[in-house]
């Protein structure tokens, strides 16, 4: 039996399948495309070696039935649309980065992540504990600004009593002899016209700014307008996840790329890859204008909870695949530069 289809092909041919499926095992299906991105192993190759799909997740009989189909007589193309296409399954992504092994071990801090503050379940010091026994010299925290209200964001005094808090944890690991810190940020709601939720006061506050849209992220026509307003907003360091694309769920914005990128470098803004299995935003073709550009780029996973800083190794092996040179990738300074770069102003 070749094992020549792959997660992400099974994923694909599970999306399509959904489709005519009732209800009930559509979202079965859903689920386990999801799922597929995060398998550890390739599904062909458990077949190979004799064992059972279903110890992967999402996977019980009814859907091991199709896989084990598709496994043993792969469609002779597999297609995905816009809305599914250059995601990277964690198997991929694993390849990309065995070949440089020195990304996932020189990588000295994470650039997105949620505590319980907003819509996470983990505690500050939970993420820096995560985050310490990844190897790491710092965390940004960027719980969400306030008027993102569904995701629980939080407003001027909350964001000064988390920095308290932040400041209580750095203490702590200080006394500890430990070099790691938490650096405080927040993730700012931006509006059409590129314009924070926060007032500056409490901005300035902050080590690291990062910002990004929430709002009519349907939009099909050129929306380049809004990101040249960010990227003019003073207090803005970072653009985070900038179309907006979730897998299977939502496309993104257009816009005049290449003129995002080159205003960004021209103000030495970094443009975001968001490491999250479902948004993997900057995606490869972003990321190669963004090179070409020659623009900065921040790593952040959007983690929720700890045990999510692993899915860091999605945007390394995005930054790998598209060719960013380290130098140009803010995860891979000491926190002293990133510190000094983040209160530079252009």
């Amino acid at each position: 039996m070749a094992a020549e289809i792959t997660n992400s092909q099974i994923a694909e041919l599970l999306c399509v399948e959904s489709e005519s499926a009732k209800h009930h095992v559509q979202r079965a299906m859903r689920k386990a495309a999801r799922a597929a991105h995060l398998w550890t192993e390739e599904a062909a190759e458990i077949v190979a070696a004799k064992r059972s799909v279903t110890e992967l997740s999402g996977v019980g009989p009814f859907l091991e039935k199709l896989i084990l189909k598709w496994i043993e007589r792969p469609p002779k193309e597999i297609v995905e649309p816009e809305i599914r296409r250059d995601f990277f399954t964690w198997t991929q992504a694993q390849k990309i980065l065995a070949a440089q092994p020195d990304w996932k071990k020189d990588v000295r801090g994470d650039l997105q992540m949620h505590t319980e503050w907003s819509d996470g379940t983990g505690t500050v010091r939970d993420m820096a504990m995560a985050a310490i026994e990844r190897g790491y010299q710092y965390i940004a925290i960027t719980d969400h600004a306030k008027k993102l209200k569904i995701a629980g964001g939080i407003n001027e005094e909350e964001l000064q009593t988390q920095g308290e808090e932040i400041q209580a944890v750095n203490k702590e690991l200080a006394a500890q002899k430990k070099s790691f810190r938490v650096l405080r940020s927040i993730e700012l709601n931006l509006d059409l016209s590129g314009i924070g939720d926060m007032e500056s006061q409490a901005l300035e506050k902050l080590d690291v700014v990062l910002g990004a849209f929430h709002l009519s992220l349907r939009k099909t026509d050129d929306q380049t307008a809004r990101y040249l307003g960010a990227l003019n907003n003073p207090h803005l360091n970072i653009l985070g996840h900038p179309r907006g694309r979730i897998y299977n769920f939502r496309l993104g914005l257009q816009a005049d790329w290449p003129r995002i990128f080159e205003t960004a470098a021209q103000k030495d803004k970094a443009i975001e890859i968001d490491s999250y299995p479902d948004r993997q935003d900057s995606n490869l073709n972003l990321l190669k204008l963004a090179r070409k550009a020659g623009c900065r780029i921040s790593i952040g996973t959007d983690a929720h909870h700890p045990p999510q800083l692993q899915f860091i190794d999605f945007g390394l092996a995005a930054a790998l695949a598209a060719k960013i040179p380290k130098e140009r990738i803010l995860n891979f300074m000491s926190r002293k530069e990133l510190l000094a770069w983040a209160k530079r102003k252009p």
